[in-house]
């Protein structure tokens, strides 16, 4: 029972929103020769002020570090040190455009605000300061400090703000992984099955079968039962995300590594060499079941120690989270159809809800869904339940919020059980794939859909709004078809 417990973890994250229409970039350039160039994430204002799409068409500035100031008054500052100069000052109580107009009246070129906090849009009345014409842009306070750890102490820099690309290779990556992980989740639970209809021929080789076993079937009340639960600890964790995030943090350690453990021992019984075994209190085991165990176990904890190192943590979570998905899929039965409708078109009113209709409920105007997944208030720390790909386009969004296309793991498990139904339903039946082979191509007919969206719209979408009904339909329209509909929908030989 232990893993029906952890799907809500793989509910909430899903794809985030691209970036706002005002990030930009800060390319900057040291001294030596040749020179070292590296670029930062800005938050600017389109309607201050215009920056070029392009480098070749970027003016270069000498930075000046004053971030010793707030730069509210112009006696802050000795004079003539602004002279020409892109100046970067930190976030005070005074108004951006106030800081602005001062930096202009100095001679300034530029004017880069450093926030130690979350950058958010620039936004003031404009009305009072039509004469500032200065470029104005925030950066995060970490980045000046490893700009002069990395460039030195002189810096040329400029701001422009490239187009946002129609679509970046990362999401075929993307694709690829779920619709992957869909049919072999779904091949999978069509083979466990197979083997459990044939012990049942033994009523001894059955009592064995049904202990090595350790499913989860869920009713159409559990089902109901699993999605209140879904939604109160989605709430939860959005008031208190900063401590229950290390406890998912942990559950994540736990799960993956006891589901990479049970997808790589069935890999492992195939294989007809190393079998020696050690006795121990009346039971003995494999040896190199041993030393897979203590491989899955430090493979989490290598991951949880160096989670937020992006340039490879990324593909050790994907791992982790593949096999996860996996093991869930062909742990957790579904009856039958009717329950696979209940449990699907509930979590898709779910994500619906989470996603479009809270922002009109919370006071910051901001999904409830969309804000979990990112760290609500600022957090650090974020969810491990989803599939991470670096983005491969560069743009903005790379250097600022999502340098990774995100996957959700409940867009891969919650339409994957409807998968591993359809799979068991054609080994019990014996109708040769049928019902399997189409609802995968279903999920990734879903899958392009949702891209598709994606990328028209420019914003996050819920997943499960295009792969519920995509699978749904199908595996209908194919029971229908087959005037198996009453089967399908009941189940054939589940007992629950």
């Amino acid at each position: 029972m232990g893993a029906a417990g952890l799907l809500w973890a793989a509910l909430w994250a899903l794809l985030l929103p691209l970036v706002a229409a005002d990030e930009g970039i800060l390319h900057a350039s040291g001294s030596g020769v040749p020179p070292v160039t590296k670029d930062y994430c800005i938050i600017y204002n389109s309607n201050w002020v215009s920056l070029p799409k392009t480098l070749d068409n970027a003016t270069f500035s000498s930075l000046e570090n004053l971030t010793s100031t707030v730069l509210c008054s112009s006696a802050e500052v000795p004079s003539g040190i602004m002279k020409d100069k892109a100046v970067v000052v930190m976030r005070g109580n005074c108004t951006f455009l106030e800081k602005a107009r001062i930096a202009q009246s100095l001679g300034a070129k530029m004017l880069l605000i450093a926030s130690k906090s979350r950058l958010s849009a620039i936004s003031d009345n404009k009305t009072d300061f039509e004469d500032v014409t200065l470029p104005i842009a925030l950066i995060r306070y970490n980045d000046i400090v490893d700009m002069q750890l990395v460039l030195g102490n002189e810096v040329n820099v400029t701001l422009y703000s490239p187009p946002l690309p129609e679509f970046d290779y990362s999401m075929v990556v993307i694709f690829l992984i779920a619709v992957f992980t869909v049919a072999l989740g779904g091949y999978w639970s069509g083979v466990a099955e197979l083997e459990n209809l044939k012990a049942a021929a033994s009523p001894g080789e059955r009592e064995t079968r049904w202990k090595k076993e350790e499913n989860v079937t869920f009713t159409p009340v559990t089902v109901i039962l699993f999605v209140v639960i879904c939604c109160v600890m989605l709430v939860l964790l959005y008031f208190f995300y900063k401590w229950l995030v290390y406890v998912i943090i942990s559950v994540f350690c736990l799960a993956s590594a006891m589901s990479l453990y049970n997808c790589l021992a069935a890999l492992i019984g195939e294989i007809p060499f190393g079998q020696c075994r050690i006795t121990c209190s009346n039971k003995t085991i494999e040896v190199r079941l041993i030393f897979l165990a203590i491989f899955c176990i430090a493979a989490a904890v290598v991951w949880a120690v160096f989670r937020n190192e992006d340039r490879w943590a990324w593909i050790l979570q994907d791992i982790l989270g593949v096999a996860f998905c996996l093991n869930f899929i062909k742990t957790l039965k579904m009856p039958n159809f009717k329950s696979c409708v209940i449990l699907l078109g509930l979590l898709l009113l779910y994500d619906v809800f989470f996603v479009f209709i809270t922002p009109f409920i919370t006071k910051n105007g901001a999904s409830i869904m969309v804000e979990v997944a990112a760290g609500p208030f600022g957090n650090s720390e974020k969810l491990p339940v989803v599939i991470r790909v670096p983005r491969l386009e560069h743009s903005a969004s790379t250097l600022c919020d999502l340098p990774f296309s995100l996957l959700g793991f409940g867009d891969i498990i919650v339409p994957g059980l409807l998968v591993a139904y359809c799979r068991r339903f054609d080994v019990q039946t014996r109708s040769s794939s049928v019902y399997y082979i189409s609802c995968t191509i279903a999920y990734a007919v879903g899958m392009v859909l949702t891209f598709i969206v994606l990328a028209l719209m420019k914003m996050g979408q819920p997943a499960l709004l295009y792969l519920v009904p995509c699978t749904l339909i199908t595996s209908s329209l194919v029971a229908w078809r087959r005037k198996e509909m009453k089967k399908f929908w009941k189940g054939s030989s589940y007992q629950v």
